[in-house]
């Protein structure tokens, strides 16, 4: 009897929740992203788009730093036609050359000498896949819906151009603000016109060879300006929390914070000893201490510097670094090849955090409310930490004057004086009160890219305009031929009359 009556029971339950479901119309997504601490990032939009029932392919290179295999997406390697002891030789001099002191002048070009040859040599990968027809020929067969990437290299932009298909593009920038200036966002040059001038020249010798990269295989006249303009979706990884205000197109959307998940103990409860460490701080607390994903070592004389700063300092300090230790290393610091620092950032016994600048640490120390001790080396980092140091809820040091003395001041004073956490809490409050996460809202956009098969609608006149039209020149020139016109005419009336004037007054003065 009791069989009689659950069987029918489950079967009508099993159908009302077949009733209930809805299909799932998961889009094709192919990822090209930027090898690095760019990935680290962009991977938590892909593994949620395939959370959400996409289908998510990322190609990557068989040299890669970073970018590996996962359960939560595919990925097809390509190869590239050098080993990885070659990349990590170029890699090495690009990171070699951080602590290397230059005049202020050559710095300029020695910071552009440096970008061309990473970035060169990142071209050489996408030269490789571009040429592979056997991998491209699959692709394109594959009718993705879109293409999500980094345009900080060009391979994704080309693959979106060959393939027909929409961009998205997730980013921080791009150097010279090629990104800004190709979504024809207004951007004045301010204060230095020279400066603007060599600025311009610069930017032009940095993206040459993405230019003839872009003009040869697309067959065509276009600069790598004109075809990251025609992307669908900017995914900009900042907010007005840590930029500048600034006017934004209507396709230009801020995602500021997407990399703060939420802390989780499991990190640091995994990790017994560091986890035993940081809580048993005491009152003074403790320090992290990282220069981020690219810089694990630095020259010995420099990491002396630190390692007696921190001896004198009562706080412990969980530092990851890779280089040679000293033998006398502070029982106050531990030092990890690897370290979860958005949970130790959300600990409650932090007390500041020394970075070297890159956005993703910037948001996990805004996102907990953590002042910082900024050490910028490369890069946008130096622009990052003025935006920091501005708001009071940072101090910065140049790593080529730092001395024991200074650095253990300013350590000091970000620790001690309140004023820096106070003002990093009212800028945590304002960035973390949102209406949408920054991860949904990039995963939202992104589907509808694939919904819609773009979002034209979203994208500025501008782009149609040419050079002369866009600068108003036209009118200007209209206004000028006017403006000489009257001015012509007023001038040969005011002649005429002042001659006839004369004439008249002439046979008055032979009379008298």
């Amino acid at each position: 009897m009791a069989k009689f009556v659950w069987v029918p029971v489950l079967g009508l339950l099993a159908w009302l929740c077949c009733l209930t479901l809805r299909p799932v119309q998961g889009g094709k997504v192919l990822a090209m992203p930027v090898d690095g601490s760019h990935w680290l990032s962009m991977k938590l939009l892909v593994k949620e788009l395939s959370l959400r029932g996409h289908e998510v392919i990322v190609l990557v290179p068989e040299t890669s730093m970073l970018i590996h295999g996962s359960d939560d997406f595919q990925t097809k390697i390509f190869k590239v036609p050098f080993t990885k002891a070659k990349l990590d030789e170029n890699l090495g001099l690009l990171r070699d050359g951080v602590f290397v002191k230059t005049p202020l002048i050559k710095d300029i070009f020695v910071n552009m000498d440096r970008l061309i040859n990473f970035t060169s040599f990142q071209v050489i990968s996408c030269n490789s896949l571009l040429h592979n027809r056997p991998l491209m020929s699959q692709l394109r067969a594959e009718n993705y819906d879109l293409v999500l990437t980094d345009p900080f290299l060009p391979c994704g932009p080309v693959l979106a151009k060959d393939f027909s298909i929409p961009a998205v593009y997730f980013l921080r920038g791009l150097p010279c603000e090629l990104d800004v200036k190709a979504a024809q966002c207004p951007s004045p040059p301010v204060k230095n016109m020279l400066m603007y001038i060599v600025h311009s020249y610069v930017c032009r010798v940095t993206y040459a060879h993405f230019d003839e990269l872009v003009s040869t295989y697309l067959k065509n006249d276009m600069t790598y300006k004109d075809l990251i303009g025609e992307g669908a979706i900017w995914l900009l990884r900042y907010d007005f929390t840590f930029e500048w205000p600034r006017p934004l197109m209507p396709n230009m959307i801020l995602i500021g914070g997407i990399n703060c998940a939420k802390n989780s103990a499991s990190s640091l409860i995994s990790l017994q000893d560091l986890k035993e460490f940081v809580d048993g701080s005491g009152d003074h607390g403790f320090v992290v201490f990282t220069l981020g994903s690219f810089v694990s070592h630095m020259p010995e004389e420099k990491a002396k510097l630190f390692f007696d700063a921190f001896r004198r300092i009562p706080q412990r300090v969980v530092w990851r670094y890779t280089g040679a230790l000293p033998k006398d290393v502070p029982e106050n610091v531990k030092v990890m090849k690897w370290l979860p620092q958005n949970d130790l950032l959300g600990h409650p016994k932090v007390k500041a955090f020394i970075t070297h600048g890159g956005t993703h640490g910037i948001y996990e120390a805004i996102c907990n409310a953590v002042p910082m001790l900024m050490i910028p080396l490369f890069g946008d980092q130096r622009d990052n930490v003025i935006r920091m140091v501005a708001r009071g809820v940072a101090e910065t040091i140049n790593v080529f004057d730092m001395t024991t003395e200074n650095l253990l001041e300013t350590l000091n004073k970000v620790i001690s004086d309140k004023s820096y956490k106070e003002k990093m809490t009212k800028l945590s409050a304002i960035h973390l009160d949102r209406p949408v996460k920054p991860l949904d809202l990039a995963v939202y956009w992104t589907e509808f890219v694939m919904r819609h098969k773009g979002a034209s609608h979203l994208r500025p006149a501008a782009h149609h305009l040419n050079w002369i039209q866009y600068h108003s020149l036209d009118v200007i020139g209209f206004l000028a031929v006017i403006l000489l016109t009257v001015t012509w005419l007023t001038l040969s009336c005011c002649l005429f009359c002042a001659r006839k004037c004369c004439r008249r007054a002439r046979p008055k003065g032979k009379q008298e």
